[in-house]
């Protein structure tokens, strides 16, 4: 059935009518089947092959919604860890954040049409804030165990840090999308009122 639809087949029924037209006028004589045949044949020979068709990716609002779910499961999972009050401030800052930046409504749809930024958020959610919190409190364990090392917490204060600036100006991206826009709307009507 498959092969009723394709280009070879089509291309090849074309050039058999060809092939037909050419008998019912007169050119092909006596061997009008040779030539029927010898046309459908270069027909489908000629025709383009098949292109597989494209995998089915996700579209980029199917991410986010999955981020979506990953980040409730993380900020579950960090409800549940103790944290000292330096470090649990600069989370509750990037929280905040991602939170915001994972809204559903019109900042989802300028981060859908930035896949950079949803690698980052999807990053930050499924592995770095994860990490970072999860290598403090295993580290915060073996400190007790041989105390005078540099405290973990100055490490979990600094990856945070980096993890909210980066988010920052994720954020700041997409402001700048969206004042480019507004500037270009701006310029597009002034020019029709000229």
């Amino acid at each position: 059935m498959g092969y009723l639809e394709s280009r070879k087949n089509i291309a090849g029924s074309a050039c058999g009518l060809a092939g037909l037209v050419l008998t019912f006028t007169g050119v092909a004589g006596p061997y009008w089947p040779v030539v029927v045949v010898g046309l459908y044949g270069a027909g489908a020979l000629i025709a383009p092959p098949e292109r597989p068709a494209l995998p089915d990716f996700p579209d980029p609002s199917a991410q986010l919604d999955e981020v979506r779910a990953d980040f409730d499961r993380l900020k579950a999972y960090l409800a549940d860890v103790e944290l000292p009050p330096a470090a649990g401030g600069r989370l509750t800052e990037l929280t905040e954040l991602l939170t915001a930046l994972l809204d559903p409504g019109w900042v989802t749809e300028i981060l859908v049409q930035d896949p950079e930024g949803v690698h980052t958020l999807s990053r930050a959610v499924r592995q770095d804030v994860p990490e970072a919190v999860d290598t403090f409190v295993r580290t915060r364990w073996w400190t007790r165990l041989a105390p005078g090392q540099e405290p973990p917490e100055r490490h979990l204060e600094r990856q945070l840090t980096l993890l909210h600036e980066e988010a920052e100006r994720l954020a700041a991206g997409l402001r700048e999308t969206e004042a480019r826009r507004q500037e270009s709307h701006t310029r597009y009507l002034e020019d029709r009122s000229q």
